[in-house]
């Protein structure tokens, strides 16, 4: 392969970069909404175990569709916060060493991309004109792993996050309280364990796993957490 050859191919591998980026948040979302379809659906089986009440099971199932929407969100905007604040620490100490020795910042970068198999003078030409172009960008990319361009909000994940498990969590919801009284729990763990099945199946096409066995083995936990939660409001009921 040529030096001209090359650099078509660390342009494409930055592209992969990308789209594995998008990729896994993505699946973030899917699996946000199969925790929603999880939880809310062990919840609102054991009320519906434990009592006939339309009004308990809604506000049951309310309740702890917002405490875990809000809780999701939560906890995705601390951990994205406290990623996000390493990255701009040093992007932050990157670009004080671009200022105070930028030859010795070039050389740096023109070595790494040595290190990923550019020849000397390769190097050296993809790491003046990337230098040229957006030398703190370039250096983010090499050195640090980061993509400015591809940096998240917390705030948006956070959302996100909150969102997908309130959708998920209102299919479990809406499952169990528009049937009949009689009908409620069959008719939500039918749709429940559907919803687990594609969700299942979304998370592990968008992973490259085997879609199969990780299908079943949602299907499985969903089922097995309606299972307990529905024994022990029926052991609640018959207590009470």
């Amino acid at each position: 392969m040529t030096d001209d050859e090359q650099l078509p191919a660390h342009a494409s591998a930055h592209l992969l970069s990308t789209s594995v980026g998008r990729l896994n948040r993505l699946r973030a979302a899917v699996l946000g909404c199969n925790d929603g379809i999880t939880s809310t659906a062990g919840l609102v089986v054991g009320v519906a175990a434990a009592t006939a009440s339309t009004r308990a099971l809604t506000l049951a199932g309310l309740s702890g569709l917002v405490a875990g929407s809000l809780a999701m969100g939560g906890g995705e905007y601390t951990s994205v916060r406290a990623q996000r604040d390493s990255h701009d620490a040093l992007l932050r100490t990157q670009r004080a060493e671009l200022a105070a020795v930028p030859d010795e910042e070039l050389d740096e970068l023109a070595h790494l991309y040595m290190q990923k198999g550019l020849s000397l003078r390769l190097a050296r030409e993809v790491a003046a004109e990337l230098t040229e172009k957006d030398a703190l960008a370039a250096h983010a990319d090499a050195e640090l792993g980061i993509d400015l361009e591809d940096l998240v909000n917390p705030w948006e994940a956070s959302l996100a996050s909150a969102l997908s498990y309130l959708t998920g969590g209102l299919l479990s919801l809406v499952a169990i309280l528009l049937p009949p009284r009689s009908y409620r729990v069959p008719v939500c763990v039918g749709a429940v364990l559907l919803g687990l099945g594609i969700t299942g199946y979304l998370a592990a096409r968008l992973g490259r796993s085997p879609t199969g066995r990780s299908t079943l083995r949602n299907i499985l936990v969903g089922g097995a957490t309606m299972a307990v939660t529905y024994g022990l409001g029926a052991i609640g009921s018959d207590l009470g």
